[in-house]
């Protein structure tokens, strides 16, 4: 294969690779504590018989932007935002420990404190429960107290506290389904450094206008490489007419 023709077409197709996490990052820039995927182009050499003459770029995703989003004042009991770094522990849906700065919590028909998606959020001992009550507050350590149902403020009783941990961004992998977990596989510990607020939601971290030039400047890209790869494709033309001669 021409070596011209082949280095257009990786280039066509790390270009599109680029444009997916990309356009993943727009569809998610209103995604409460979304954090923005990062991709990068790097160069490779094209391996074969002959001189090593050609090199190709090659796009691959190398973590998630771990910049912090702004706070957004809601007032609802149930919405925390993590002040700084660190994240919630939740139950993912194959039931291990996972992680998530999602913050905008409701508690189901059974009295389980749940994400938006409907994950448990955990506690210390495991899953946590919120019993029947006429008023629930979430301290900045975690702690969840509530009024029980049909009593007065003086009997106000801390239920549990949300576990949150800060193992370090550099142990953690994202899954496809945009929770965090530890490289080995463990559960981190309980950090009472991490903070949160309440009555708030981190938003999105993702850049709407950086991300929509960066789409256009990946589009005029792909359309170049495809104008290469037509290139190819008529000087092989012109050439075989040549031999034919």
């Amino acid at each position: 294969m021409d070596k011209f023709l082949y280095v257009a077409m990786s280039g066509a197709k790390e270009t599109l690779r680029a444009q997916t996490a990309n356009s993943h990052n727009l569809a998610n820039a209103s995604t409460n504590g979304f954090r923005a995927d990062l991709s990068a182009f790097q160069s490779r050499m094209v391996v074969g018989s002959g001189y090593a003459s050609r090199v190709y770029a090659q796009n691959s995703t190398t973590g998630w932007d771990q910049t912090v989003g702004a706070q957004m004042f809601t007032g609802r009991d149930l919405d925390v935002a993590l002040q700084g770094d660190g994240f919630i522990a939740v139950q993912a849906r194959d039931g291990r420990e996972a992680y998530t700065r999602t913050g905008d919590l409701i508690v189901d028909a059974n009295g389980q404190l749940m994400t938006k998606t409907g994950l448990p959020v955990l506690g210390d001992g495991g899953p946590l429960s919120i019993p029947p009550n006429s008023s629930l507050a979430i301290a900045p350590d975690g702690s969840i107290s509530i009024v029980p149902q049909g009593q007065g403020p003086e009997t106000t009783a801390t239920i549990g506290r949300i576990k949150m941990v800060n193992p370090g961004n550099e142990q953690l992998d994202r899954g496809e389904d945009g929770l965090f977990r530890l490289q080995d596989g463990s559960d981190a510990p309980a950090d009472a450094n991490v903070r949160l607020s309440s009555g708030a939601l981190e938003a999105s971290n993702v850049n709407a206008a950086a991300s929509m030039v960066n789409m256009i400047e990946l589009a005029r890209n792909f359309e170049l490489q495809v104008k290469a790869i037509k290139a190819a494709e008529d000087n092989g033309a012109a050439s075989s007419q040549l031999l034919r001669s």
